[in-house]
């Protein structure tokens, strides 16, 4: 069992920087795949960046490259989504997910366990 725990959430202005957190229990983190998905009202939960386990590979919906950055730290068990240059589109509720399969995952279900998620707002 792995138990994710998002953190770093809140409200920002178009520009701003924001860190999420996703702290993991459990001793084989570094061997899980791990990404991030955001979910807006009235739409689907949407993939957002992913970062395997092992060799730390990583990928991006279009719409966040060159201004999000995943990330790792597996001495804290921990994965990032560093937000730089948010947009009012990016506002909604991001859920950290792990899973055991090796690679890159961008689908709902190839995740294992999920974080409650933690809310981003991000106002013009």
């Amino acid at each position: 069992q792995v138990q994710l725990v998002e953190s770093g959430g809140g409200s920002v202005q178009a520009g701003d920087s924001l860190r999420l957190s996703c702290a993991a229990s459990g001793r084989t983190f570094r061997s899980y795949g791990m990404g991030w998905f955001r979910q807006a009202p009235g739409k689907e939960r949407e993939f957002v960046a992913a970062i395997s386990g092992g060799d730390g590979d990583t990928y991006y919906v279009d719409s966040v490259k060159g201004r999000f950055t995943i990330s790792r730290d597996n001495a804290k068990n921990t994965v990032y989504l560093q937000m730089n240059s948010p947009k009012p589109e990016d506002t909604a509720v991001y859920s950290c997910a792990a899973t055991s399969r090796r690679g890159i995952w961008t689908i709902v279900r190839a995740y294992d366990y999920w974080g409650q998620g933690t809310q981003v707002t991000v106002s013009s």
